[in-house]
């Protein structure tokens, strides 16, 4: 009989998990005037930084999927090691370089290897875990990746405007503590396999179960869900109630960031007695709504607030799609969580540059952007009664 009492330092572990791959995700971009200032990086070169981010856990992702027989605890430390030195490397490295950006782009690269085994490993862990309500504890889970936001927005703006963005060497830093000081969790935790060893199916047997394509379509329509707002919602604020980036910054991501968290830690405290498909396909159908709101309103303040509801809706999506997915298919291993992993990012970067793309091609700026991603709500609540109507005839 195993000892609940003592996965609680698991769970720690975990939660304090995505928080440092909400610190990684965020807190560069907030350096990257600070960047532009001291070492003459042109502003479009910056945008390398965010891609190769991306790129690296994307591969990460798929290089986790390969490995079913992944050792969890000396994975998940490499990546509180990886994330701690990339963060730290950044207040040092730039300048060994003749050109900075590239000592940036290496420690982004280290750092994006941490995030891509958080993201991977993380919830199997908890998974694994014998908790009650598995689907609510996996939502709170992944609401601690929007604490972490939070965070890390508010107490970067409030340590700059107290000690200037010239100091950002040390802050970085600090931030690095977090995952320092998470190594020493996860290594003194108990760590159980997602299934006995050596029993997991491989990326293969999972890709050729054509009733998995349907799970990674639902992962893909989640990820381009949340991703899509989440990464234009300071520039809709900036453009469509006329602040300054800094407001815009608090409004849009943080703001966004709270009301996804918030729903999280609803579903994660007071879900355990709803069917969590239904409750998703609802969800599909008011982040559908409210991105309607957002896209078509001709009212700002309207529009900003069909942004921020679509956090709400949003928040259910990515740890309720793994929830789902692990339920129906118990034997997936590690290879279906990184699977997942890799589904849910590849939605996160079609989302946005689906929002892009339409904001380019059209006079009506952000909001026919908007319009066009969503389309990803609606295919979330297909993908669903899909999965359920697969389901109940195998049943």
């Amino acid at each position: 009989m195993k000892d609940i009492n003592a996965y609680k330092r698991t769970k720690l572990a975990c939660y304090l998990g995505f928080v440092t791959q909400a610190i990684v995700a965020n807190f560069t971009p907030l350096l990257f005037l600070a960047f532009h200032r001291e070492y003459d990086i042109p502003i479009a070169s910056l945008a390398l930084i965010p891609a190769v981010f991306y790129v690296v856990q994307l591969v990460t992702d798929f290089l986790c999927a390969k490995f079913k027989d992944l050792d969890y605890r000396r994975s998940i430390i490499v990546s509180e090691i990886t994330s701690a030195a990339g963060l730290a490397g950044l207040a040092f490295l730039p300048q060994l370089f003749p050109h900075p950006l590239v000592g940036i782009l290496i420690c982004v690269g280290i750092y994006a290897v941490g995030s891509g085994l958080i993201e991977v490993l993380c919830s199997p862990i908890i998974e694994a875990c014998p908790f009650p309500n598995k689907e609510g504890m996996m939502s709170l889970l992944h609401s601690f990746y929007c604490w972490g936001a939070v965070g890390v927005i508010l107490g970067s703006t409030l340590f700059f405007s107290l000690f200037g963005l010239d100091n950002w060497r040390i802050l970085a830093c600090l931030w690095a503590l977090v995952p320092l000081y998470n190594i020493v969790n996860f290594a003194t935790c108990p760590i159980d396999p997602i299934v006995a060893d050596s029993e997991g199916m491989s990326m293969g047997q999972l890709l050729r179960n054509k009733t998995f394509w349907l799970f990674l379509v639902l992962m893909v329509a989640a990820g381009a869900s949340e991703s899509s707002m989440a990464q234009w919602t300071s520039a809709f604020a900036e453009a469509s109630l006329g602040v300054d980036k800094a407001i815009g910054d608090l409004a849009g991501p943080c703001g966004f960031a709270f009301c996804m968290g918030l729903g999280r830690f609803w579903y994660g405290k007071k879900g355990q007695k709803l069917d969590l498909s239904a409750y998703m396909m609802g969800a599909g159908v008011l982040c559908f709504a409210a991105y309607l709101t957002a896209s078509l309103s001709p009212l700002p303040a309207v529009a900003f607030v069909g942004c921020m509801v679509s956090g709400l809706a949003v928040g259910i999506m990515w740890p309720g799609s793994i929830s789902i997915t692990s339920a129906r298919m118990p034997g997936g291993g590690t290879a279906l969580f990184a699977l997942l992993a890799l589904a849910g990012d590849a939605g996160g970067t079609l989302g946005p540059s689906l929002v892009g793309l339409c904001t380019r091609s059209s006079e009506n700026s952000i909001q026919s952007g908007l319009l066009a991603a969503s389309v990803f709500p609606v295919l979330l609540v297909l993908s669903l009664l899909l999965i359920r109507r697969t389901f109940k005839n195998k049943s």
